[in-house]
C-alpha cells in the first residue's frame, strides 16, 4: 500500500516544481523527448454508476477497474485494478492484448472467465455481479519523476480529455472533449515515508491537498 496526495496547481506552481524536480530527481524512463507521454485509458462502472459515487461519496474502501496503455504502444496493455483503503493506495495489473480488448468491448468476456490470471477472472466475476461494463474513455498528457529513497514518484497529468460516450478505447479519433480545462494535477506517491528533500520540492503556499479524480472529472459529460 501507498501513501498518495493530490493538489490542483496553477501552470507557474507547474514551473517552479518542475525547476526544482530537474536538480534531484530522475525523468520517468518512458518520456519522450519533451518529457512526457500520453496516458490513455478505459474505466469500468455499473448502470448505477457504484464507482462514481463511491469516489465522489468518499467511501474510505474502494476499488475501480481500467484498461491503459501509453503514447500509441498497444503491444504493452494492462489491466488494472486500483484499491484505496482508508488513505492508502494499491494497484495490481495483468498483461491484456488488443484483441482481447476489442473482444471485450463488444461484449465477448469468456476469455476472461478462462484467463489463468487471477486479476482478469476478478473482473469477469464483478461484470457478472455487480454488472461493471466499459463507460469512459480518459486521454491525459502526464509527465513524471522518481526518486528512489521512498521509492518517490511524482507526477504532473495535465489536458485531460474524454471521448464522449466511447468505450473502444482504439477508435481512430482521438479523445477530444476537454474535461477540467486547464488544469494542472500534481500528484505524489511514496511508501512509507516522503524524504524531506522531496516534500520541500513540491510545497506550494496556499496549496491544499485535495481529492482529484480524472474519472469524475470526465464523467461530467455522462
Amino acid at each position: 500500500m501507498r501513501h498518495e496526495f493530490k493538489h490542483r496547481i496553477t501552470y507557474e506552481d507547474y514551473l517552479v516544481i518542475r525547476g526544482r524536480l530537474k536538480y534531484i530527481a530522475d525523468c520517468d524512463s518512458h518520456a519522450g523527448r519533451d518529457g512526457s507521454y500520453r496516458v490513455h485509458s478505459l474505466y469500468f462502472d455499473n448502470i448505477a454508476d457504484k464507482v462514481l459515487r463511491e469516489k465522489i461519496d468518499g467511501v474510505r474502501s474502494r476499488e475501480k477497474f481500467r484498461i491503459r496503455y501509453y503514447n500509441e504502444d498497444t503491444g504493452f496493455i494492462r489491466l488494472e485494478k486500483k484499491s484505496k483503503r482508508y488513505g492508502l493506495g494499491d494497484k495490481v495489473s495483468a498483461p491484456v492484448t488488443r484483441e482481447q480488448v476489442t473482444a471485450l468491448c463488444g461484449g465477448n468476456t469468456g476469455f476472461l472467465k478462462e484467463s489463468e490470471d487471477a486479476l482478469l477472472r476478478e473482473l469477469y466475476a464483478k461484470m457478472q455481479y455487480q454488472m461493471l461494463r466499459p463507460r469512459c474513455i480518459v486521454d491525459y498528457d502526464r509527465e513524471a519523476y522518481v526518486y528512489p529513497p521512498g521509492n518517490v514518484r511524482v507526477t504532473f497529468d495535465s489536458n485531460i480529455r474524454t471521448g464522449l460516450y466511447r468505450n473502444t478505447l482504439f477508435d481512430r479519433e482521438p479523445a477530444a472533449v476537454p474535461a477540467e480545462a486547464g488544469v494542472i494535477i500534481l500528484e505524489v506517491k511514496y511508501d512509507a515515508f516522503l524524504p524531506e528533500l522531496i516534500a520541500k520540492a513540491v510545497r506550494v503556499p496556499n496549496r491544499q491537498a485535495a481529492s482529484f479524480s480524472k474519472y469524475a472529472a470526465c464523467r461530467i459529460y455522462g
